[in-house]
């Protein structure tokens, strides 16, 4: 043990945090820098200059056109494209048109109609974390939603338009999503 020299240890910057190349913008050294969302890497003479970028630089995809494809909107190409919540298709005239194709759910044959408006459809939402909920189709104007799957049946006690069915220790139940409701019913 008498080998290890203590050196390295000791030292106040660690070897791999030290980032030997200069900024872009302003000449000065770069280095490793922490933030509460993570390692950068930033210029070392920050009040003047405000070079920043990320430590890990992660393999984007290209938008690839999808021959043939016509956007039903607009009708131009539809694209594979990358976004936060992975990869998807959308339109290529994107900041005009919005178009996004649903790929991963098959529309169900029974949908089941909002209670709060009447005129949009429950449908199965993720959420930015990942957690799934039932929302109104025609999210804008109307806010309903419930996070457990929707039954097309009216609640019996206040007439409310459909139930919900939660899983538990006892095993699965149909409940009103109405808070005032306290209806209940075994399956």
């Amino acid at each position: 043990m008498s080998k290890i020299d203590d050196q390295l240890f000791s030292s106040h910057e660690h070897a791999l945090e030290k980032e030997y190349e200069l900024c872009p913008k302003c000449g000065s050294e770069l280095s490793v820098r922490h933030s509460k969302h993570g390692g950068f890497i930033g210029c070392n003479s920050y009040p003047v200059c405000d070079y920043t970028r990320p430590l890990v630089q992660h393999e984007s995809i290209e938008t690839q056109v999808i021959p043939g494809s016509e956007c039903p909107e607009c009708g131009h190409e539809l694209a594979v494209k990358s976004g936060r919540f992975g990869i998807f298709i959308g339109c290529t005239n994107y900041p005009d048109c919005k178009h996004i194709e649903k790929h991963d759910q098959e529309e169900p044959e029974d949908q089941i109609a909002c209670p709060s408006c009447n005129t949009g459809k429950i449908e199965h939402r993720t959420n930015r974390f990942g957690k799934g909920f039932y929302a109104c189709s025609g999210y804008p104007k109307c806010k309903f939603l419930v996070n457990y799957p929707p039954v097309a049946e009216a609640c019996p006690e206040c007439d409310f338009g459909i139930l919900v069915e939660r899983k538990g220790a006892a095993g699965s139940r149909l409940e009103c999503p109405k808070k005032t409701c306290k209806y209940k019913r075994a399956i």
